[in-house]
């Protein structure tokens, strides 16, 4: 164990999209020496309308595959890049890199390569700009022939490699195979990067600089200036992640997880607000709301049977959920009674299959009534304060009910610290600030 204070930074494109952005980047980093390891993503958009790097490049792969000449969009990416290195008065060249990727594209390489050109082009000149070493992810980060992140071999490679580097920048979104060829993670994948960096180098904090000023409390479409949640852990994180709500890769956290280094979301056009802390307990921390957050989505529909003695029928549930397996159909709630069973389901994943799921559910498990109702949203109201705060589910209800909605389904998770709502979509955004509206105090 080292015994310095060390914080890994990601910056994602939106903060690099140009000079101007370099040059608050820069502000960032350079004002705090234990700022040590950099993570950038590839240019994002100046503007509406603008496009982000990564798109060119997959758009140069596109071509490339079709044999057409990708010239048109590569001098376009070019050009992007000489306008940073101008604008900041940078005397170096990209040429070189430029010629090799051109011929290296043309020449039929993976979308994965085009499309990791973005950032490790942007490591480049961000590593000049900042008088920092730098190291190429596809030498460090390795991922395992099923095309996943190897966490232990990578770990131990970058804690090796960085152990040479006081200050260093790390292209995210890339690494490579064990044949050498370049692989990218998934779209948002900078952030895992700045993730594993993190637990490779011990730091005691990742800041993720972004262009908000931390996780808000719910959407900002639906709920007019919501507040920032200063403190989230990352269990509550992941319970409204996986409801739409998205700042974060959600993969990002496991790296950090595992180690137990918090997560400082911040804004890289206001560094002076404190932004989100994610940890991984927040027991000593105290909560001026009841709720953490809300998020929500639509598209759900729920299958519901109707049997007498349901309840007494030992494998009944078992065989539902194998016909909707065999469909590759996966349930997000299954709420039930003594004589009745329902699966909320996503509705996307019903086309195409729907009369066979039905068929074959009556066939497993012979109910007396079968129907499935479409144009349900789901809610979820997470918070840890909740679990200490009795009348939390009333209060909810309550507010819900006075807004004129009808609650279609509840679901509590056995923590207590999450309850997920079910209601039409036509109530979504009503019932979404209700909930909002009831639980958090000016």
């Amino acid at each position: 164990m080292h015994n310095e204070y060390i914080k890994t930074v990601k910056f994602g494109g939106s903060s690099l999209a140009d000079a101007n952005q370099f040059r608050k980047v820069a502000n960032i980093v350079l004002a705090d020496k234990t700022r040590r390891y950099v993570i950038p993503s590839a240019p994002g958009r100046r503007f509406d309308g603008d496009e982000k790097v990564t798109d060119m490049l997959y758009a140069c792969h596109a071509l490339a595959v079709k044999g057409e000449k990708i010239d048109p969009i590569f001098n376009k990416i070019c050009e992007r890049y000489n306008s940073i290195i101008e604008g900041l008065g940078l005397a170096i060249s990209l040429d070189e890199e430029f010629d090799t990727i051109y011929k290296t594209i043309s020449g039929g390489a993976s979308d994965s390569y085009a499309a990791s050109r973005g950032e490790y082009l942007n490591g480049i000149i961000l590593a000049a700009y900042l008088g920092f070493d730098f190291v190429d992810a596809a030498k460090c980060i390795f991922f395992t022939d099923n095309k996943q992140l190897d966490s232990e071999k990578t770990n131990v490679a970058l804690a090796a490699e960085l152990a040479l580097h006081e200050y260093a920048v790390i292209p995210g979104f890339y690494g490579s195979m064990s044949d050498g060829s370049v692989i990218t993670f998934s779209r948002g994948g900078s952030d895992i990067t700045g993730s594993v960096v993190a637990r490779a180098v011990e730091a005691e904090l990742y800041e993720n600089w972004t262009d908000v000023s931390g996780f808000l409390m719910a959407d900002p479409r639906i709920v007019k200036n919501p507040s920032t949640i200063d403190v989230i852990t990352y269990h509550e994180l992941r319970e409204l992640a996986y409801m739409g709500a998205g700042v974060l890769h959600e993969d990002a956290i496991f790296p950090v997880r595992l180690s137990g280094i918090p997560i400082n979301i911040r804004n890289t056009n206001r560094p002076e607000d404190p932004g989100t802390m994610i940890v991984p307990k927040a027991e000593n921390r105290k909560t001026k709301n009841v709720i953490t957050g809300i998020a929500g989505r639509k598209g759900f529909s729920v299958i519901t049977l109707e049997k007498d003695m349901m309840n007494s029928e030992i494998g009944f549930g078992r065989r539902l959920l194998s016909v909707l397996e065999d469909h590759s159909v996966s349930f997000e709630h299954l709420p039930s009674g003594i004589d009745t069973m329902s699966a909320v389901v996503s509705t996307h994943q019903l086309e195409g299959c729907r009369s066979e799921v039905m068929h074959e559910i009556c066939v497993a498990c012979n109910p007396d009534t079968i129907y499935i109702e479409d144009g349900l949203a789901l809610i979820a109201v997470v918070g840890r304060g909740m679990v200490q705060s009795p009348g939390t589910a009333a209060r909810l209800f309550s507010a819900v009910a006075s807004a004129g909605i009808n609650i279609r389904m509840i679901d509590q998770g056995s923590s207590e610290f999450n309850i997920i709502l079910s209601v039409e979509e036509n109530d979504f955004e009503t019932a979404l600030k209700a909930i909002y509206n009831e639980f958090v105090k000016e």
